[in-house]
């Protein structure tokens, strides 16, 4: 049997949809119904090479021996108290990323979230699982509070890397992965194409809603729009992170070729055109702002904007010494909000104890 002829080439096959991969099975002569047979086994089954699927004939995956599906190799694993684990997976280029599991139980009490996913009622007793994926290797925004911008940044990810790290959190956990949040390394609006191709995946190949897909953004001019024409029915989530153009350009170098009231204008033309609502992240950072009149300041630009606002308490990295603000300091935060009709909510904050939480992923094997 002849080999794939590499000008019809689609590999890696993790992330091709039914017809490509039936596409792909046909250009060598095979009936249609293989491509229904490797969509199962790459999504369903989790099969990490050709030569495994048995249901093939044997002279044909010899033949295909070389052609790759395009898994990653679990390099560690880290789990904390709660629950959330960190996986480090190494790529084929060597790179190494980062991805999150974090499940939400039913009834999640002071028990530790390891015992109840360990324990016989996990199928009953998880509600939710997310995936926090990384689009990039590293990331080139250089935020000042985030691990991962202090690292530089590598490469963008491909497809089927990003396909692959919800498939690994999938197949640990045995359960069927429901979230999926674009907030692990990197920008996710500079890697747009494979970010598109690779939601398309999650949703028809995975079966995951795409109302329950996030792509997380610190913002880059131009690219709401271009991510708006895609009619993605995903939830935006601008990093907004302070209340005026100065403190913004302090803690996200890139602002200041971004005006925050252009970028606020652009999520509104994202509303309008999506029907979406946009999610605005705002870093809470004890004395710098978290203040009333941030708030107050905030508000101010949100009023009458259809966004919810999700504020996060810092997480600490090691490369600076900024604070988590107390409970008080942040309950009056989400007051003064509240007060201006801002719908608000607080992260909590997940993995945090095995530096697996908001802006601490930095591909490290942290104990």
């Amino acid at each position: 049997m002849s080999k794939l002829n590499p000008a019809l080439a689609i590999e890696p096959l993790l992330g091709a949809s039914l017809s490509e991969l039936t596409q792909w099975a046909q250009q060598q002569g095979q009936p249609a119904y293989r491509g229904s047979q490797l969509h199962s086994w790459i999504y369903r089954q989790g099969a990490r090479t050709l030569g495994e699927i048995s249901v093939f004939p044997k002279q044909w995956r010899e033949a295909i021996a070389d052609s790759k599906i395009g898994r990653s190799s679990l390099q560690h694993r880290l789990e904390a108290p709660d629950g959330t684990v960190k996986y480090l997976l190494k790529l084929s280029d060597g790179q190494i990323i980062e991805t999150v599991g974090i499940p939400t139980f039913y009834h999640q009490n002071s028990k530790a979230g390891t015992e109840l996913r360990k324990s016989a009622t996990n199928q009953k007793s998880l509600e939710r699982l997310t995936v926090c994926v990384s689009s990039q290797v590293g990331c080139p925004m250089a935020c000042d509070f985030c691990a991962t911008g202090k690292g530089g940044f590598t490469r963008n990810l491909a497809r089927h890397e990003i396909v692959d790290q919800v498939l690994t959190v999938q197949e640990d956990f045995r359960q069927r992965v429901t979230n999926v949040v674009f907030m692990g390394m990197g920008e996710p609006l500079l890697n747009l194409d494979a970010v598109v191709s690779a939601v398309h995946s999650l949703n028809q190949d995975l079966g995951i809603g795409m109302r329950t897909l996030t792509i997380s953004s610190v913002g880059i001019p131009g690219k709401i729009r271009q991510l708006a024409e895609y009619q993605l029915q995903v939830t935006l989530a601008i990093s907004l992170h302070a209340s005026n153009q100065q403190l913004r350009e302090q803690l996200i170098p890139s602002a200041k070729h971004y005006q925050l009231q252009t970028l606020l204008n652009d999520c509104r033309e994202y509303i309008k055109l999506t029907g979406r609502r946009v999610t605005f992240e705002y870093i809470l950072l004890a004395g710098l702002n978290d203040l009333p009149e941030h708030a107050c300041e905030l508000a101010a630009y949100l009023r009458r904007f259809q966004s919810h606002v999700n504020l996060i308490p810092y997480n600490p990295i090691s490369e600076v010494d900024y604070q988590r603000p107390s409970r008080r300091r942040i309950q009056t935060f989400v007051e003064v909000l509240e007060k201006q009709h801002i719908a608000v909510s607080v992260r909590r904050s997940r993995g945090l104890a095995k530096d697996a939480a908001c802006g601490q992923l930095r591909a490290s094997r942290s104990a």
